[in-house]
This record gives structure tokens, C-alpha cells and sequence, in this order.
């Protein structure tokens, strides 16, 4: 099922994982090892402080003698990079598991321009659609027309409606007729998309809390499932991507898009560990069905596996 991501791993991950072999072909250990290991981890996008509290926990089970050769290296270190993507308050992740869309789900997007979230609220609809789920859209981009239009060919396209403002006028007036026809005509999703750029990031954020208080306000007994898109090319950015958004709106999850770059997506270890924020999901490509739930068991196999 996952043949598709490992197939963008050997893209993503060739240089560091043919290091990491190295490491892991080493019949007996030392602490240069563990600097060359501490020193791939960080060129992986997995964050100094991420990297530093994974090194640390090998560490003393080298010192311990609880590992002395590169396989088990290998093993201790899938079990770190796993516990840093499975913990219980990660799996509050009801939007991976409602790919079922239950009646009245609300999905709000959100995320910079150019990380993939228009064509990623486009294969969500469609993925609901498919399951003869009627959806709407809200353009809540009024400040691009570009985004706008890109969600109109994408909804006509598929099968979705969707509700458009005049260019510039206010995001949450437009948000708000959305939430008035949902409501009105009963439909079974609501996929709002948002701005990625205003002029600064006070603006955006701001329009975000003033969309999310709508929505709230017009769908209080639903459900509001907010996704953050970041591109896995962009390493430390997408971190500080999703630091800032989150401190604005509770994020439930992250989608990786891009997955066919050249990025290295260690970043997703630090987004974890130090945002308590879960992966949800990994989009490549245009094709509607290019996408799939994060699983961590396979992802973090692929890593060490190619």
C-alpha cells in the first residue's frame, strides 16, 4: 500500500540513508559513531534539539553496553525515531482516521502559499466525493485570484460545489456564507482553503483567529479539523511554519506535501517532538489520488531501509 512513499524515500532520503548504512555495517561501535550519526540526523532536518535528545538516549545504552554494533545501532534508533511519532496525545488524530467523513465534518486549511494546500483540499473532497459525500467549498484566499480560481477548476472538476467572494473582500464573510449554505443544503463536508501571504504574518494570522471564531460561531455543535500543509522540502522553515500557525489556530495534524522533491523530511521527528504535533498525511504529485495517511511503523522503516 505504501509502495508509493518508499519509492519518493530513495529520492528524499538517498544521501543520507547510504551515510547511515555505513554506520549500520559497522561491526563494532565508538563515539565517533554517534557524532557521525548526531551530524547526519541534523543535515536530515531533524532539529538540534530533536537530534540532541535522540543522541542522548543512544548514548547511554552504548556506555551501558546495551549496544556495541552497527545493527543494533540501527535497531535502537527505529525505536527512538518511532517514540518520537507515537505517543497517545499524537493520536487525537481524528482527522486520519475520518477519512470515512463523517456527516458534518469541517476541515479548515491553512498553510503558506505554495505548500500544496489548495491541491490537497482538492484530493480530500475528492476522496469524500468518491464516496458519493456532497461537498463544499469556501475560496477564503480573497487577497489571490489565482487560488481562487485554481479551487474553482478544481471543485468543477470533481463534482464539488463551492462558495467564492469578490476579490479582497473580507475572508470571513465569505467563510460566513459558506457556513450558511452547509448548513441550509445539508451538505456532508465543509472545506474551507485560506490565505498562505498577507502583508505581514500579524495580518494572516489574525484573519486565520477571525475565520476560525466564524466558523465556530455558525458550526458550533460540529466539528473544526484544522490542517496545516508544509512542504518537505524546506527543512527548519516548515518547523518554524508550524510553530507559528499553531500558536494561532490548535492544529490536529500536518500534511507532508511535495514528497517527490529532494527534501530530506526529517523535519517531521522535530514537528512531533516539539510541537506535539501529528503527521497526518503524505501528498506527491497532481493526481487526485496521491495521497495517503502518515503511517510512522513504515515511514521510519523506509528511512532505515533503503
Amino acid at each position: 500500500m505504501f509502495n508509493f512513499i518508499k519509492n519518493q524515500f530513495k529520492k528524499i532520503y538517498q544521501q543520507v540513508t547510504s551515510k547511515l548504512g555505513e554506520l549500520f555495517s559497522r561491526k563494532q561501535l565508538d563515539d565517533q559513531t554517534l557524532r557521525e550519526l548526531e551530524l547526519l540526523l541534523i543535515n536530515a532536518d531533524t532539529g538540534v534539539k530533536t537530534t540532541r535528545h535522540i543522541i542522548d538516549a543512544l548514548q547511554k545504552q552504548y556506555a551501558s553496553g546495551a549496544i556495541t554494533a552497527g545493527d543494533q545501532l540501527k535497531a535502537a534508533l527505529e525505536k527512538q525515531l518511532l517514540s518520537l511519532l507515537i505517543t497517545p496525545e499524537k493520536q487525537e488524530s481524528a482527522a486520519a482516521q475520518d477519512l470515512g467523513g463523517t456527516k458534518g465534518a469541517i476541515y479548515l486549511m491553512v498553510g503558506i502559499n505554495g505548500s500544496g494546500k489548495t491541491t490537497f483540499a482538492s484530493k480530500l473532497a475528492n476522496h469524500f466525493i468518491q464516496q458519493k459525500k456532497r461537498v463544499l467549498f469556501v475560496a477564503g484566499d480573497t487577497f489571490r485570484a489565482a487560488g481562487t480560481q485554481q479551487l474553482a477548476v478544481w471543485a468543477e472538476r470533481i463534482g464539488a460545489d463551492i462558495v467564492i467572494g469578490k476579490e479582497n473582500q473580507d475572508p470571513a464573510s465569505v467563510i460566513f456564507a459558506g457556513c450558511q449554505k452547509f448548513k441550509d443544503e445539508q451538505y456532508d463536508v465543509l472545506i474551507v482553503d485560506t490565505a498562505g501571504r498577507l502583508q505581514t504574518k500579524t495580518n494572516l494570522m489574525h484573519e486565520l483567529e477571525k475565520i476560525r471564531r466564524t466558523v465556530n460561531k455558525q458550526l458550533p455543535d460540529k466539528k473544526l479539523i484544522c490542517l496545516l500543509t508544509i512542504d518537505a522540502m524546506l527543512g527548519q522553515n516548515s518547523f518554524e511554519q508550524a510553530k507559528l500557525f499553531n500558536e494561532t489556530t490548535h492544529l490536529h495534524g500536518v500534511i507532508l506535501t511535495k514528497m517527490d522533491g529532494t527534501g530530506k523530511g526529517g523535519i517531521v521527528f522535530a514537528i512531533n517532538q516539539e510541537l506535539k504535533i501529528p503527521i497526518l498525511y503524505v501528498s506527491f504529485g497532481e493526481s487526485l489520488e496521491q495521497f495517503k495517511p502518515f503511517n510512522a511503523q513504515e515511514y521510519v522503516h523506509d528511512l532505515l531501509n533503503q
